[in-house]
């Protein structure tokens, strides 16, 4: 009876903690931004106006409540709101508070300094590329050089189910060693990048194979919505982790494809190796597959496919295909 008893207070007391949790404006407000994003405390601050050692006491009351989790990128924390099901016993209070808090609309102000934070991330990746455009393809080479994943990436194309083949995208296509890949499958293609120098890059590669089907467009994804593209295909490689909003890339990739359109990523599994960020310009130090799942379903696409490369230096690199049903 006793052990039943500390079982049924264990629970209790878990509940309260979420309960509490949830019982203040701010932190719901909190909960609301993190649907898309994760930020620093810093940054929580800024877009909240709110100093930083409340935002703390803010973070560690919903972290304790199994409502956040935080994760270290070389000398930041970032904390992002935690997957569903994370406590299995609270899931269902979990997923509720989720649906309910993201039905508020997050007010102007806020918008406006979520942008603010937003594009301060892109400016400081845009001057990298600016400055280390010569040095970047040694620097990633460090990493996982274009052969160790390219045809990985090629073969799950092959076999990724595309039954339309007019049009391609790529998002950052680098030094352009996959667009002639998409160009002979696909009618037309699409390469993507808002650093110029790495799009000129890439378009010199093009013109040195003849390859002659692929448009280079300066710009951001945001830049596909507002065209209305609707490709049958997306392609990012070994991009994602040097971009503001990963969730945001997901939103803008599902609004770009058409119903059955594929998006293939090819990304760095979660790493704790914190010289990549100063290196190599990169923002996030990889993801767990989870993690992109979720921002996929929460932008309407499902995962068909996953393969994982290990490589010699320690890192792995996920592939992973998502449908837009």
């Amino acid at each position: 009876m006793t052990a039943v008893m500390n079982t049924a207070s264990s629970n209790f007391v878990d509940i309260a903690a979420f309960n509490k949790a949830a019982g203040d404006p701010l932190r719901l407000a909190i909960l609301r931004v993190l649907a898309q994003d994760a930020y620093g405390v810093s940054e929580l601050s800024d877009i909240f106006q709110y100093k930083q050692s409340g935002m703390s006491h803010h973070l560690k009351v919903l972290s304790e409540a199994g409502l956040v989790t935080k994760r270290r990128e070389g000398n930041s924390i970032f904390y992002s709101r935690a997957l569903l099901g994370s406590r299995q016993k609270l899931a269902v209070l979990q997923q509720q508070l989720y649906s309910t808090v993201d039905m508020v609309v997050i007010s102007d102000e806020v918008r406006v300094r979520l942008q603010r934070v937003q594009q301060e991330r892109v400016e400081a990746s845009q001057q990298f590329f600016v400055q280390q455009a010569e040095k970047f393809k040694a620097q990633q080479d460090l990493i996982a050089e274009y052969p160790v994943y390219g045809e990985a990436v090629k073969d799950l194309l092959r076999n990724s189910g595309v039954v339309v083949n007019d049009l391609a995208v790529e998002i950052g296509p680098g030094a352009g060693e996959f667009l002639p890949i998409l160009a002979h499958q696909f009618q037309r293609v699409i390469a993507l990048d808002n650093a110029p120098t790495m799009l000129e890059k890439a378009q010199q590669h093009c013109e040195k194979l003849g390859v002659n089907n692929v448009d280079f467009i300066g710009g951001n994804t945001r830049q596909l919505v507002s065209q209305q593209v609707a490709a049958d295909c997306v392609v990012m490689n070994m991009v994602l982790h040097h971009t503001s909003s990963p969730a945001d890339i997901f939103i803008d990739v599902a609004k770009s494809l058409r119903t059955e359109g594929v998006f293939i990523l090819a990304d760095l599994c979660r790493h704790d190796q914190d010289w990549a960020k100063t290196a190599c310009g990169d923002v996030w130090l990889g993801f767990n597959p989870d993690e992109l799942t979720w921002w996929a379903q929460s932008a309407g696409l499902v995962r068909q496919r996953s393969n994982y490369l290990a490589l010699r230096n320690g890192f792995q690199i996920q592939l992973q295909q998502f449908i837009k049903t």
